[in-house]
């Protein structure tokens, strides 16, 4: 007999636990799997195009390279991590919404960096008084 009287008489050691997995999170099913994984490969494919063809002008690639990648971002946070308002209580999102003002600080931070970086670097004026 068991030491644990819910266990029954083989004593098998169940806690409740089912095998199907229903912990109250949203797993995908293949199907939502697969498609993320479409959607990822295109949202890749796309941008890589754009780059190794220059089809755009160098400004509008980096635009819609960005652009890409932020629909890239909310594919992988929907389609894998199963990310939505309602799970875990709000806190995900609260979470998403953090990450994303340190994004904007960061990418735009880089951006302003490289660009002062790029304009101070070799200022104009001293390339024409070095040719003379």
């Amino acid at each position: 007999m068991s030491a644990h009287p819910e266990h029954g008489a083989h004593g098998a050691h169940d806690h409740g636990h089912g095998h199907d997995h229903d912990d109250g999170h949203d797993h995908g099913t293949h199907r939502s799997y697969i498609v993320g994984f479409i959607l990822s490969a295109v949202l890749t494919a796309i941008p890589f195009a754009l780059v190794m063809t220059g089809a755009l002008p160098p400004a509008a690639t980096g635009a819609a390279v960005i652009g890409f990648a932020v629909v890239q971002i909310v594919v992988q946070m929907i389609y894998f991590l199963h990310m939505n308002p309602r799970s875990e209580g709000g806190w995900n999102l609260l979470a998403l919404v953090f990450t994303l003002i340190v994004l904007v600080i960061v990418i735009s931070g880089s951006l302003w960096v490289m660009h002062h970086l790029q304009v101070n670097i070799m200022p104009a004026h001293d390339m024409e008084a070095m040719a003379r």
